[in-house]
């Protein structure tokens, strides 16, 4: 497997500049479709087919449209690979990869930390992600060429934090009960090792860890549209993050982020166990 990379190895576009500009219009017009469905507190459908509730909302489908029109009206020849509906193959080497609203359930309580979560590929690789945040105004946007937050008080550069020992650091996961035999055993073991556990960010978390106010993430059971944005941004400001096999390999789901590469290193000799 190879070693997860950091920014300066990511590849890079040569129009990234107005690939940004067209990210950020997505998520314009994602919040137009959320932001007052969230208000409202829409109808809530329950996607699990019998097994464990896996809710979607309204806001999550009429995000997704907005976006997908979006991209065939200015960019015909990408493709789009969304949560919500089915994948619109590419006539080339970039897809947009769309998680209009991700911590549906933190949405559909009513409270402010979900996200949209908007990822750009080329030939398979996210170059360019962003994490937008509506309800607390704060756009967290990374590529090859850095990471950088736009709040309402301006933009702000990313950098995580210098953390490099898990007595010290400040770990997030979404649910520990998302975690199964093995994997809940070894994040038992973790959390048991870090300074401070919080529970429930979803997305939020790996945007607050390129901000440098969380250390390490940890989770289980992600899909590409739950990944692939958090990759550029968490790279772009200077983190790492990879599998719990210490490799690249995301398909499982299984993903760590960290601060640093020695705080990176010590998750994944508790993690890999149960990888």
């Amino acid at each position: 497997k190879h070693r997860p990379r950091n920014s300066s190895d990511v590849g890079d576009s040569s129009d990234v500049g107005d690939l940004i500009q067209f990210a950020t219009l997505l998520a314009d017009a994602a919040k137009e479709e959320t932001i007052q469905r969230w208000r409202e507190v829409c109808v809530i459908d329950d996607k699990g087919m019998g097994d464990e509730f896996d809710p979607v909302t309204d806001a999550d489908r009429e995000a997704e449209r907005a976006m997908r029109a979006l991209v065939q009206t200015h960019f015909p020849d990408h493709g789009v690979s969304g949560e919500e509906f089915p994948e619109q193959k590419p006539r080339g080497p970039y897809i947009w990869s769309l998680d209009p609203v991700d911590g549906t359930r933190s949405f559909t309580c009513g409270l402010p930390n979900w996200v949209t979560l908007i990822a750009l590929l080329e030939d398979g690789e996210p170059i360019l992600g962003l994490i937008d945040a509506p309800c607390l105004g704060e756009r967290y946007l990374g590529s090859a060429g850095g990471a950088e937050v736009m709040g309402r008080h301006g933009n702000t550069v990313l950098r995580v934090s210098l953390c490099q020992k898990l007595a010290e650091a400040r770990l997030s996961t979404t649910d520990p009960f998302l975690f199964n035999g093995s994997e809940a055993e070894a994040f038992e073991q973790l959390r048991r090792s870090v300074r401070t556990t919080r529970y429930g960010q979803d997305g939020y978390a790996y945007a607050r860890l390129a901000a440098g106010t969380i250390d390490l993430v940890v989770e289980s059971g992600l899909k590409p549209h739950d990944y692939n944005a958090l990759v550029p941004v968490v790279r772009g400001a200077g983190g790492v993050i990879g599998d719990w096999s210490g490799g690249g390999d995301f398909a499982p789901g299984k993903v760590i982020a960290a601060a640093t590469r020695d705080l990176y290193d010590q998750a994944v000799e508790i993690m890999a166990p149960a990888a």
